[in-house]
């Protein structure tokens, strides 16, 4: 996935970086600490505003990229595991984009991320979470498939186990010589309620939820949230 992550467009695109860089640069007061930084999309761009960025990756590949891009170099990269690799120092804001926290596939997982983030903040300090939120309103009884994507040459679609909370995202390519590819990532859904008591048992608490980083207003209709908890105070 690091060879790809890069493409222009997506995740890439000028409309989608900067509106979160926008956001976390009003929210920071101080040095911040990205989970899962990847190969800089967000902390790069936000670092050359003059925000001090630091961040957690568990991949050698994708953070390998942030050190050869423009500007990589003043992002200071710690190869580890979220949920418990901690970095020096105390952060205004810890953050965690891009469905990421649904990459850790067990309750007790991302509890201890929500644990590992408020251990990063000083008193005060923010932690955001970006996370889609499942399409299960399109499940009628005993279909556990939804499609999210039907283009020429690529399928996508989403497998739910609404028991165990887990899903799959699935990903069928088919290259104009017929070529196919299929990739399956795992991942685990948690509704914003659930989130937010992980927040509790981490010593935080809900101050602002929007349904994107417009700070648009979350609602019943919102098919993803960015929510930030703060750290209590002593």
């Amino acid at each position: 996935m690091a060879a790809g992550y890069d493409e222009p467009g997506g995740a890439n695109a000028p409309e989608v970086v900067t509106p979160a860089v926008d956001v976390l640069e009003d929210l920071a007061d101080g040095p911040v600490l990205e989970f899962a930084v990847g190969t800089g999309r967000i902390a790069i761009p936000l670092a050359a505003r003059g925000v001090p960025v630091s961040g957690i990756e568990l991949s050698r590949a994708m953070a390998g990229r942030v050190a050869s891009k423009p500007g990589g170099d003043a992002v200071e990269v710690t190869i580890g595991d979220m949920t418990k690799t901690r970095v020096e120092g105390e952060f205004s804001l810890v953050y965690l984009v891009y469905n990421t926290i649904g990459n850790v596939t067990t309750q007790d997982g991302q509890v201890d991320v929500f644990r590992n983030a408020a251990a990063h903040l000083r008193p005060g300090g923010l932690f955001v979470v970006e996370v889609g939120l499942p399409d299960l309103r399109r499940l009628p009884p005993g279909q556990d498939i939804v499609p999210f994507a039907m283009e020429r040459g690529y399928v996508g679609f989403d497998q739910y186990n609404v028991v165990t909370q887990e899903f799959t995202s699935n990903h069928v390519t088919v290259s104009p010589d017929g070529q196919g590819r299929f990739r399956r990532i795992p991942f685990r859904y948690a509704w914003p309620a659930e989130m937010d008591l992980m927040a509790r048992i981490a010593g935080m608490r809900l101050k602002y939820r929007w349904a994107d980083w417009d700070r648009s207003e979350f609602t019943a209709e919102s098919t993803k949230h960015v929510s930030v908890w703060e750290r209590a105070c002593p």
